[in-house]
C-alpha cells in the first residue's frame, strides 16, 4: 500500500485528509511535550477493555512521566465521524487512538498517523502481530498504526445438547454445517448468525476459496462472484433458510444474547465473548475453531484493532511513551489473561486459563489461518456504506446469490478504486 492522493480516496479518507493540517511528511509532528502539568488524551473503542487496564495504565503513565493521561473511550459506532472531524486538528485530536484493523489502511494512508517504524524493536520487535494487523497499518514500508490486540472468531456450542444428539465435534465444515441444521428445532437455532453478521458469514466464503476483493496491476476487483465464493454462499444460504432464526436484517452484536437465552446451540464470536456467556450455562459450553473444508481450522475474519499516534499531536514523546506502557509485559500479560489476543505474541499462552484452556486452544487454532478485509486504502468507504452488510442480508432474505453477488462486486469495485 502507498500513500495516495486526496483526489483517489473515498469520502472518510478525504476528510481525514482535509481536516489534517500536516504536510504529509512521515516523520511526528514533534512538537515540545510539557512538563509535570502535561496531559494526552487516549481514545479507546468500545468497552472491550476492561476497567483494570485502563486503571492501571493512568496509574503507571503518571508514575513513569509526571503527566496525566485521560482515557477516552468512544463507541465503535461513533469512531469514524469523530476521527475524521478531530484526527487532523492539533486542537482537537486525541494524542493516541485504538482504531478497527479494517480501519487502519484508510487513515495510514493519508498521513493522519505517527511513523512508528524506528521504534518497534522498542514495542517488541519480530513478536508483533498478528502481521496482517501490521500490514493494515504499514504504508510504502513504514508502519503507522500496530497492533492493540486481536480476537480470532471460533465457535461456542452447548456440550449437553451435542452429547444429546449423538453429534461429535465437527472436524470438516461440512460436518459442522450437518451438525448445525441436527440441533435445530422449531425454537431453537442450530447455529445464530443474524442475515448482516458478514464478518461470520465470510468464513464460508474464505473457506471455499473465495475472496472478499483482489488488486491486480493497481485495481481492485471484487470477488464476490467467483465460483469459490458462489459455493460458500450457497452453504451459508441454507444455514440462513434452515438453521438460524435470527433476524435475516439483524446485526452481529451480542450473539451470546440468545445462546444464553437457549434459543441456539452454538455461535460465533472473537474469543472475549466467553466472558458473557451466563453463569449457568458455563458448565456446560464448550469451544472449537470452525472446521475448513477438509479439516484443520477454517480462515476466519481476524477480530481486533490497531493503535497509533496522531501525527496532529503536540504530544509525541508522551504519546510513545503511553504506547510502550501497553507494549510492557505487564499490559500485555492483562490483556491475554482478560482474553484479548496480546499484541506480543510472546504472552500468548496466556489468554484465559492457558495454553491447555479448551478456549485459549480454540483461539489459537482459529488465529492461525485468520484473514483480514482487503489492504485498501478506501476500505473504510466499503464499511461506512455498508456494502457488506446490505449484501449478506439480501442473501439471508432470499436474494438470488449471483445476482446479488455481482452487485456487490460492482459495488466494491467503485468503491475500492
Amino acid at each position: 500500500m502507498k500513500l495516495i492522493p486526496i483526489a483517489v480516496l473515498g469520502t472518510v479518507a478525504a476528510l481525514v485528509l482535509g481536516a489534517c493540517s500536516n504536510d504529509g511528511s512521515t516523520t511526528g509532528s514533534g512538537g515540545a511535550d510539557a512538563g509535570a502539568d502535561a496531559e494526552i488524551t487516549l481514545w479507546l473503542a468500545g468497552e472491550d477493555t476492561p476497567v483494570e487496564l485502563t486503571d492501571w495504565l493512568t496509574t503507571e503513565f503518571e508514575e513513569t512521566t509526571d503527566a496525566t493521561l485521560t482515557v477516552e473511550r468512544v463507541d465503535w459506532g461513533e469512531l469514524l465521524p469523530r476521527l475524521q472531524t478531530s484526527l487532523g486538528n492539533t486542537d482537537e485530536t486525541p494524542d493516541v487512538v485504538e482504531i478497527g484493523n479494517t480501519q487502519a489502511p484508510t487513515f495510514a494512508s493519508v498521513g493522519a498517523f505517527t511513523d512508528l517504524t524506528d521504534h518497534l524493536d522498542d514495542l517488541g520487535g519480530d513478536a508483533i502481530g498478528p502481521q496482517g494487523f501490521v500490514e493494515a497499518g504499514t504504508v510504502d514500508d513504514a508502519v503507522y498504526a500496530v497492533p492493540y490486540y486481536w480476537g480470532s472468531r471460533y465457535v461456542f456450542y452447548r456440550t449437553d445438547l451435542l452429547e444429546a444428539a449423538g453429534i461429535a465435534v465437527p472436524t470438516t465444515l461440512a460436518e459442522f454445517n450437518a451438525a448445525a441444521a441436527a440441533l435445530t428445532t422449531d425454537t431453537q437455532s442450530g447455529f445464530w448468525l443474524p442475515g448482516q453478521d458478514w464478518r461470520n458469514g465470510i468464513s464460508w466464503i474464505f473457506a471455499n476459496g473465495g475472496d472478499i476483493a483482489v488488486q491486480e496491476d493497481g485495481t481492485w476487483t471484487g470477488t464476490l462472484s467467483s465460483p469459490e465464493s458462489i459455493e460458500g454462499l450457497t452453504q451459508l444460504k441454507a444455514i440462513y433458510d434452515g438453521v438460524s432464526k435470527a433476524p435475516k436484517d439483524g446485526e452481529d452484536a451480542e450473539p451470546w444474547t440468545a445462546f444464553n437465552n437457549g434459543d441456539a446451540a452454538m455461535f460465533m464470536a472473537p474469543g472475549w465473548a466467553r466472558w458473557s456467556i451466563a453463569e449457568d450455562l458455563v458448565e456446560n459450553v464448550g469451544a472449537f475453531a470452525l472446521p475448513g473444508v477438509d479439516g484443520g481450522a477454517a480462515p476466519v475474519f481476524a477480530g481486533g484493532s490497531t493503535i497509533a499516534i496522531s501525527k496532529a499531536s503536540p504530544n509525541q514523546e508522551l504519546s510513545l511513551e503511553l504506547l510502550e506502557l501497553i507494549y510492557s509485559d505487564d499490559y500485555q500479560t492483562m490483556l491475554a489473561e482478560n482474553g484479548l489476543g496480546p499484541a506480543n505474541s510472546t504472552f500468548n499462552s496466556l489468554m484465559g486459563g492457558g495454553e491447555q484452556d479448551e478456549f485459549t486452544v480454540a483461539a489459537l487454532a482459529a488465529a492461525e489461518n485468520a484473514k483480514l478485509t482487503p489492504a485498501a486504502a478506501s476500505w473504510a468507504a466499503v464499511e461506512q456504506s455498508k456494502i457488506m452488510e446490505e449484501f449478506f442480508a439480501k442473501i439471508a432474505q432470499g436474494g438470488d446469490i449471483a445476482t446479488e453477488a455481482a452487485a456487490a462486486d460492482a459495488a466494491l469495485d467503485k468503491a475500492l478504486n
